[in-house]
């Protein structure tokens, strides 16, 4: 079973995919949050993992993101979508209003945070940590449907449509 595209359920979304075939997968980092799910939307495969566990059970501090991405590859995944839901503290970012992420600060601690553990030493940029291509297709594709979203972080900009600048 393999699927080229994978999304990470967070909190509150465990599960959108329907007549899927579960896959359980054992990685060199650990069982990944809960089985796989793969299905269809759109003529597309598609495989899922709920990152926090399937009931919310694990904090995050705890979610095995290696061995969860590790299963994504296995599976044949090439693009990840990770949607989650935060708040703003920006005013005119209201509930309902999606941002397309460009940057990130990771605060999670007490987790191990790459790949690389050796013996080799790695270094990987995270100075652009998003999928331009994704980005870009999710803003147009949020613009056709008349969904107000922004390309990147609100840096004091109001929010618009996807065609505005920063």
């Amino acid at each position: 079973m393999s699927a080229e595209i994978g999304v990470f359920g967070g909190s509150g979304f465990y599960s959108f995919l329907e007549d899927v075939e579960q896959i359980q997968l054992d990685t060199p980092y650990g069982s990944p949050s809960a089985p796989a799910t793969v299905g269809e939307v759109g003529g597309r495969r598609v495989a899922f993992i709920p990152r926090h566990g399937v009931k919310h059970e694990l904090p995050p501090h705890r979610v095995p993101y290696r061995a969860n991405v590790w299963a994504m590859k296995e599976i044949g995944v090439r693009r990840i979508i990770g949607p989650c839901a935060v708040g703003s503290l920006q005013p005119h970012v209201k509930p309902g209003h999606f941002v397309v992420c460009d940057q990130l600060v990771d605060r999670t601690r007490s987790r191990e945070d790459t790949f690389y553990d050796g013996p080799e030493t790695t270094h990987v940029s995270a100075a652009d940590p998003y999928c331009p291509e994704l980005r870009r297709l999710l803003v147009d594709t949020a613009g056709e449907l008349g969904i107000k979203a922004r390309d990147g972080a609100p840096r004091g900009a109001r929010l618009g449509t996807p065609r505005d600048g920063p």
